[in-house]
């Protein structure tokens, strides 16, 4: 193991406590139109960079606004990984473009790219998600891959967002799929937290420091929304309906789960998740999915008891989101577990933020235990 990626090289060095949160957080239906509006303390000329899936819809919802505050916009489209390569060239338009405000529409990707964007040009960012897929939205703090889709690491962003602006009747439009993910990620914030504070481990706000009580509070309200209103959220967004449950749903998933990790910090759930992303198979699935088999791979890790493991498969479960590794289409093999083992356990810090020892034996067992506990569960499910 090298001294970079070991539970000692991460203890805390003090008790100093600390929180962090984006600037602004404004929610509720049809409140892109108001962008304009709240973006004009900011800057008056947008540079909107959009996922390329849902640049025609946004265009046409942003183009209509008849008072732009005296605003006007440049349109760019975005597709592919969050990876230096597209910050680069990203931040080579926002200079040609002559804007004074970077703000990102889309999912977890593009709008990580844009917060480093915006770090790289130095120009206030807005923030406007297109699903509840992640807790990437709220969070001043960017998942980098390589161009390849390969998780390499968490970058701290040098600002504070200045606004998160989410239009609820868009979220509630998008994919139930997405929605389900972004519950999964969410879920794991608290189950990461009291990891991390068993663990004394640094949170994420600057250098590094201990939880405040209101991170682990808002941690703590993620979880208990997400179990209350979860499932019939989910059943709501799968007929496109925006009920005060979903409303729920969108702030656990974006802003309680957003601020909740990176008060908190992460852990074995997204380590996990970093090493399927190693997989070929695993890169077709959502962030939220793979969180959601590695919060189990967690749970069994820390000997969670085996009713509290069996009630997180059943709400997983019954959010059609994977909790065994075929579900990914991963075999459960010896090649590919030693491929997901390296990676979790020597290329990222996060499963050393784990308050156990950690061997690739240990993580390789865990990984095998979840599998056979998912599968137990569904044939158990089915009689």
């Amino acid at each position: 193991m090298s001294r970079e990626y070991s539970h000692k090289n991460l203890l805390l060095t003090s008790t100093t406590r600390a929180f962090g949160s984006v600037q602004r957080y404004i929610q509720g239906p049809g409140e892109l139109k108001n962008v304009f509006a709240y973006g004009r303390k900011y800057g008056d000329r947008f540079l909107f960079i959009v996922d390329s899936g849902v640049i025609d819809m946004i265009r046409r919802q942003v183009e209509v606004i008849e008072d732009r505050a005296g605003c006007t916009c440049v349109f760019h489209s975005f597709f592919g990984e969050c990876c230096q390569e597209n910050v680069d060239l990203l931040a080579k338009v926002a200079r040609e473009s002559g804007c004074n405000v970077v703000l990102g529409v889309g999912g977890g990707k593009v709008l990580d790219t844009v917060k480093l964007t915006a770090d790289a040009v130095d120009l206030p960012r807005i923030i406007v998600p297109t699903s509840a897929s992640s807790d990437a939205p709220a969070a001043d703090w960017a998942a980098v891959y390589d161009i390849n889709g390969v998780h390499l690491g968490g970058v701290p962003t040098t600002r504070c967002t200045e606004l998160v602006l989410v239009d609820s009747t868009i979220i509630a439009r998008a994919p139930a799929r997405l929605f389900a993910a972004g519950i999964a990620d969410a879920l794991v914030t608290w189950y990461e937290a009291e990891a991390n504070e068993r663990a004394f481990t640094p949170n994420y706000i600057g250098k590094g420091y201990a939880r405040s009580l209101a991170g682990m509070a808002i941690a703590k309200e993620c979880h208990d929304v997400l179990i209350r209103d979860g499932k019939i959220a989910y059943e709501a967004v799968k007929s496109k309906l925006l009920t005060p449950a979903v409303e729920n749903i969108i702030e656990a998933n974006i802003l309680l789960s957003g601020l909740g990790f990176m008060n908190t910090g992460c852990a074995g759930a997204h380590g996990i998740h970093n090493g399927i992303s190693e997989i070929e198979e695993g890169k077709q699935f959502l962030h939220g999915e793979k969180v959601a088999f590695g919060l189990l791979g967690e749970m069994v890790l820390e000997n969670a008891p085996r009713e509290k493991l069996y009630e997180v498969m059943a709400f997983l479960d019954d959010l059609d989101l994977p909790i065994t590794m075929e579900q990914f289409n991963i075999a459960c093999s010896d090649e590919n577990l030693e491929i997901i083992v390296d990676h979790v356990v020597y290329k990222n810090a996060l499963i050393h933020r784990e308050p156990t020892m950690i061997s690739p034996e240990l993580v390789r067992d865990a990984i095998v235990a979840a599998n056979e506990f998912g599968h137990r569960y569904l044939s158990e499910k089915k009689g």
